[in-house]
Formats: C-alpha cells, sequence, structure tokens
C-alpha cells in the first residue's frame, strides 16, 4: 500500500533530489547527516511507490509539490 504522508523533512528532501541534488549537498543544505538523506530518500520511495528519480520527479508533479 502506498502512504503520500510525507513529513516536513521528506518533502524537503524529496524537492531537493528532484532539482538533482546530491546527497551530500542536500545533507549540508539541510544540517543533517548523508546517511540520514538516504533514509529520507528510502522512506520517500516506500510512501510514493516509487523506483528510482525519475518517479519521484512524476511522483512530485502530479501531486502538486512544483
Amino acid at each position: 500500500m502506498v502512504s503520500h504522508k510525507l513529513s516536513e523533512r521528506e518533502i524537503q528532501v524529496l524537492l531537493m533530489v528532484c532539482m538533482d541534488k546530491s546527497a551530500e549537498e542536500i545533507s549540508k543544505t539541510l544540517n543533517i547527516s548523508t546517511n540520514t538523506v538516504y533514509t529520507h530518500r528510502k522512506n520517500i520511495l516506500s510512501k510514493t511507490g516509487s523506483k528510482n528519480k525519475i518517479g519521484l520527479v512524476k511522483f512530485a508533479l502530479k501531486n502538486g509539490y512544483f
């Protein structure tokens, strides 16, 4: 089952992933570790039912995040 309930931080990470930012860039911008970025990305993929970054971009566009 796909849950679209993303946390505020997951939304921030989602938007930065969609802007093609690396995990290192995201971690520096949000002041979190790269491991935390990877965890957020894994959770976002699971919650959105996406398989990769392209799927995340499609999800973000379809759901009005941009």
